[in-house]
């Protein structure tokens, strides 16, 4: 490796470590980090001798631009665990739409009842 491989490579060292710090810290710091991971992995196909490779047709030219990777910042959660399965006749409540519907014509029963009543002693 040449001593600008070398430079080139403790470059992008420094702009990786500068990208998991910023990832770990969160906030608003923490949106740079993904762009300075990919200009890691950038600057290191700036390598001198990759370049010159590149010039002579002995190393690929055609490559996918790659994302640079930021360590998460916090830990990852396993698998959740799979639901548990429903008893027979142990559901979880009525129908909505059937306690809506109940309502509704208690509602109404309610305020015939009520309107009945008013007919029955008028104030006049």
């Amino acid at each position: 490796m040449t001593t600008g491989d070398q430079q080139v490579e403790r470059l992008a060292d420094k702009l990786q470590s500068l990208a998991d710090r910023t990832a770990a810290e969160g906030g608003a710091k923490s949106k740079l980090a993904q762009p300075l991971a990919d200009d890691a992995a950038f600057v290191r196909k700036l390598k001198p001798s990759l370049i010159r490779a590149r010039a002579k047709g002995e190393a690929p030219t055609d490559l996918n631009p790659g994302q640079g990777v930021v360590a998460p910042t916090s830990p990852q959660l396993g698998r959740r665990p799979a639901p548990k399965a429903k008893q027979p006749g142990a559901s979880g409540g009525p129908n909505p739409w059937l306690v809506v519907g109940v309502c509704l014509v208690a509602g109404i029963a309610l305020a015939k009842w009520i309107d009945w009543r008013g007919h029955a002693h008028p104030r006049g």
